[in-house]
C-alpha cells in the first residue's frame, strides 16, 4: 500500500534532492558496465584480462549498493514485511515506519563509526590493495561517507513521519 501523502510517481519532499542518488547510481552503473565490457573484449581478443577490473568492479558494486540503499531509505521503500506493515491503521503504519527509520539510523551511524576506524587503520598502516596496489583507504573511505548519508536520509524519514508527512 502506497503512502497516502505520496501519490503514484511522486517523490517525497526532501531538503536534499533524491536525484543525487539516482545520478550517482547511474554513473556507477555505467562505469561498471563499461569496465566489464572492456575486460570482456580484451579477454576475448588476447586471452588475457586487466588485473584492475575485478578490484574496481567490486568497489563500484559496493558503492552502488550503498547509494541505492540510501535512495530506498529516503523514499521509504526499503525491505519490510508487508503483512505486518499493511495490517494496521495509518497510525500503526506511521509508527512502524518511524521505528524502521530509527533502526536504520542507528545501524548506519554504527557502520559509519566502524568504517571510519577501518579507514583510519588502512591509512595509518599503509595497506594497499592486492590487485593494483593502491592505498586501501581510497576504497574504504566510502563506507563511512555513504553510511552517514544513509543515516541522514533515515533521520529525514524519521522527522517527516514524526511530523505526519
Amino acid at each position: 500500500m502506497e503512502d497516502p501523502e505520496i501519490s503514484a510517481g511522486e517523490e517525497p519532499r526532501t531538503k536534499v534532492p533524491l536525484a543525487i542518488e539516482d545520478i550517482i547510481g547511474a554513473i556507477v552503473m555505467g562505469a561498471l558496465c563499461l569496465i566489464t565490457f572492456v575486460n570482456v573484449l580484451v579477454r576475448y581478443f588476447t586471452n588475457d584480462s586487466f588485473a584492475w577490473t575485478e578490484e574496481i568492479s567490486i568497489f563500484l558494486m559496493v558503492v552502488m549498493t550503498l547509494v541505492a540503499g540510501g535512495a530506498a531509505v529516503a523514499r521509504d521503500k526499503h525491505i519490510r514485511i508487508e503483512f505486518f506493515f499493511d495490517a494496521g491503521s495509518e497510525k500503526r503504519k506511521r509508527l512502524l515506519s518511524m521505528l524502521s527509520a530509527f533502526g536504520i539510523f542507528v545501524l548506519f551511524v554504527a557502520m559509519a563509526i566502524l568504517g571510519a576506524r577501518v579507514t583510519y587503520d588502512d591509512f595509518h598502516f599503509g595497506d594497499t590493495s592486492p590487485g593494483i596496489g593502491v592505498p586501501m583507504w581510497i576504497y574504504t573511505m566510502w563506507l563511512p561517507v555513504l553510511s552517514v548519508a544513509i543515516a541522514l536520509r533515515a533521520l529525514g524519514v524519521l522527522i517527516r513521519k514524526g511530523q505526519g508527512k
